[in-house]
């Protein structure tokens, strides 16, 4: 780890997974180390204590669990939204918006302990090791990171045989390879079949979608409140920000809403058959577009939505504690003053869709849209308008027209002279 034999403590991001289990007595042996699991919660599902229970016994000096549920939520997970954060226009950023986060508190933790170095279980193929390691030698710079499964090499056949020979306490089996991600904001799951792109994702890999099968017959309406572009009441009951994200995420979920299947680019340079199940985050980015459409004007909607992409590609890559993702975020945050009001979604059959939508900021004016009576809209003005719009098209049309029928000039005509007095 370093040359100082005095400094061998080493922080350990703990998910309880493969590969974090199995890096626990790695670490061990080949750093002589001592380590302590750090366990954060995001909101991800199962008995987070028996993780910590099962790092214990994987031979960690000592475990801790950090409830950064409603931290995640309120800074990552808002500000995306307001956003419109999609990686590619499809993914929500679920596993990416919560690696700067475990990454701040692995960094804090070790700082207070005195520990010279982080670990986490990231791969040399994926793009958590970027988002880790780029975020710990940012904030923490006198930390070292080290990944022992990038390290090692191993793949997960290997690691599971590592764990028996060492009674390590696992939850992975060959027969279920598949590695899964879970947070407030959504669960990823990759490996196994999954690995073939040229095959449909099996049915035992969702949890948090209902199979086509188990679809309600019937639509269901939602009503999503947002105050300056954060949601903050379903069907007229405020909620508290985590329990909400977790009530769109059972409400659309039952509906199918939120399955991603689709090959993605990573950050390494490779593309991955990726599978995602984001419920809420889905069908709570579909309702905020309805209502930024209902309040901004059309040039800044056009010009917010190339700030979404490259804030959405910054989060994916790893730079959430960069400068640009810090001025982009600040400019999304001036554009949502206006952007509260309610949307009404349909949750059925797998779709989610905007069916309606109303603010006291809206800019769809009634008199002046209507085709009925009472309408405000001076017509008579079209005529001049349209002259003036289209004035600067029509000259360029007949300047083309002009130049495609002109002749050919012979070597020997003379050329223009330009004169300058």
């Amino acid at each position: 780890m370093t040359d100082d034999t005095t400094k061998r403590h080493v922080v350990l991001a703990y998910s309880g997974g493969l590969d974090t289990s199995v890096a626990i007595p790695w670490i061990r042996e080949h750093y002589g180390a001592e380590v302590t699991a750090l366990t954060v919660d995001v909101g991800q599902e199962g008995e987070l204590e028996g993780a910590l229970a099962r790092a214990r016994a994987n031979g960690a000096r000592d475990a801790r669990l950090v409830d950064a549920k409603a931290t995640f939520v309120t800074e990552f997970c808002f500000p995306a939204l307001q956003a419109n954060a999609l990686y590619e226009g499809i993914y929500p950023l679920s596993t990416a918006l919560a690696r700067p986060l475990i990454a701040r508190t692995l960094a804090e933790t070790a700082l207070s302990l005195g520990a010279d170095a982080v670990g986490h279980g990231c791969t040399g193929k994926g793009n958590d090791q970027v988002r880790f390691d780029v975020a710990v030698h940012t904030l923490a710079p006198s930390l070292r990171v080290i990944a022992p499964v990038r390290e090692w090499n191993m793949n997960r056949s290997d690691e599971i045989a590592y764990a028996r020979e060492h009674h390590l306490q696992i939850r992975v089996t060959p027969e279920s390879p598949y590695s899964v991600d879970e947070n407030l904001w959504g669960r990823s799951i990759e490996g196994g079949r999954l690995e073939d792109a040229s095959t449909s994702a099996p049915e035992e890999v969702f949890d948090w979608t209902s199979h086509p099968d188990s679809w309600p017959a019937e639509a269901e309406s939602l009503t999503v409140r947002f105050h300056r572009g954060i949601p903050v009441a379903l069907d007229g009951a405020a909620l508290a920000p985590v329990e909400l994200v977790r009530q769109m995420n059972r409400r659309a979920g039952r509906h199918g809403v939120g399955r991603i299947d689709h090959v993605e680019d990573r950050v390494v340079g490779i593309k991955s058959r990726e599978t995602y199940e984001c419920p809420g985050a889905v069908a709570l980015v579909v309702a905020h577009q309805a209502l930024e459409a209902l309040v901004l004007p059309r040039d800044l909607l056009q010009f917010k939505a190339s700030v979404d992409r490259r804030f959405s590609d910054l989060v994916y890559e790893g730079l959430w504690y960069s400068p640009l993702r810090e001025a982009l975020q600040s400019f999304v945050r001036s554009t949502q003053d206006v952007v509260t009001g309610e949307v009404v979604l349909r949750l059925h059959q797998g779709s989610c869709r905007a069916v309606a939508r109303r603010s006291e900021y809206s800019l769809l004016s009634h008199e002046l849209a209507t085709y009925g009576t009472g309408s405000t809209f001076p017509q008579e003005l079209a005529v001049g308008f349209i002259h003036l719009y289209g004035l600067p098209n029509q000259l360029a049309h007949a300047r083309v027209e002009a130049a495609r029928a002109a002749p050919e000039p012979t070597p020997d005509a003379p050329r223009p002279v330009l004169r300058t007095a």
